[in-house]
């Protein structure tokens, strides 16, 4: 592709193809950038706590590192992009997707498809530098997230969440196998954290976004059956994450301290949902904030308590 620039200092791109032009913002609306970067960093964690538990040296796998994360990046890429494409008929009736260059035309619909499978080729293939099992794996978590829930579960079932939750808790899984074939069990253990994280994180957006599901007629548990049962389920996955952090006991006391607090916490905050019922949207903010500072703050934590033994 030929790089032009405007007088905005705005990347574009020209197709070889036709002269069609397309923004680089474009693009990046289409990857999803802010899904790419959160999958990226569990997927680093999963590299290094494989390096922590499995004694491995980062000075000497610093390459699988980046196969790794590149590959990865490409994989949600592609999903990303062929989730934008499937979904462009709904995304035109919701606020907050009707302005992506699926919707508006921005970019060709047959270039979308195009980006969408190519980026997914390429990734599989950077995967497959580091090992068979890993290209498999991401193929996995790209196969649940464009077929079962894109295409399979989003417009059919409330339970669409969780099954779009498998997608988000594959990550950790590719990083751990680009270092340790066998997937110890804490490689289990973090899938099985993103996984209950993903369903009240989605369920707070949920909330945020009841009414934009229901002019696209997206059967989120909200839309569907109120906001009093998707408070309650709320809290039951939050309560679920309540024994994680024992079964990370490897990762040192301190550890297990802050995210038991990070859990409570979080715990407190959705209880409170029950009596916001003036509030709910303001509630449900809070959630959706509360879910990603603990996110942060977890996978963070145990990339530092780590560093001094994986380093060299």
């Amino acid at each position: 592709m030929d790089k032009i620039e405007l007088s905005t200092n705005e990347p574009i791109f020209q197709a070889q193809s036709g002269g069609y032009l397309f923004k680089w913002s474009d693009l990046k609306e289409i990857m999803k950038i802010g899904i790419i970067n959160s999958n990226t960093m569990t997927a680093f964690a999963g590299f290094w706590l494989a390096l922590y538990y499995t004694g491995a040296s980062f000075y000497l796998n610093w390459h699988i590192l980046l196969v790794c994360v590149i590959g990865t990046a490409f994989v949600i890429a592609g999903g990303c992009v062929i989730n934008n494409y499937y979904d462009r008929d709904i995304d035109q009736k919701m606020q907050r997707t009707k302005l992506r260059p699926t919707v508006t035309g921005a970019i060709d619909l047959q270039h979308v498809l195009i980006i969408g499978v190519a980026f997914t080729f390429v990734g599989i293939l950077i995967l497959s530098l580091a090992s068979f099992q890993t290209a498999i794996i991401g193929f996995a978590g790209w196969f649940s997230y464009v077929v079962l829930y894109t295409i399979w579960s989003k417009r059919r079932y409330t339970i669409n969440t969780a099954i779009g939750s498998l997608s988000g808790a594959i990550p950790p899984l590719i990083g751990w196998s680009s270092v340790d074939h066998n997937l110890h069990p804490i490689a289990w253990i973090l899938f099985l954290l993103i996984f209950i994280w993903q369903t009240p994180h989605f369920l707070a957006i949920a909330i945020k976004k009841v009414e934009d599901y229901r002019a696209a007629n997206i059967p989120m548990l909200p839309a569907v059956h109120g906001f009093a049962i998707t408070k309650r389920q709320m809290i039951v996955y939050v309560a679920c994450l309540l024994p994680i952090p024992f079964f990370l006991y490897g990762l040192g006391y301190i550890f297990v301290i802050l995210a038991s607090i990070l859990n409570i916490g979080w715990l407190i905050l959705a209880v409170k949902g029950l009596s916001s019922k003036n509030n709910d949207l303001k509630w449900a903010n809070q959630m959706f904030i509360y879910s990603l500072v603990y996110l942060t703050v977890i996978f963070f934590a145990m990339i530092i308590i780590c560093l001094p033994t994986t380093l060299f």
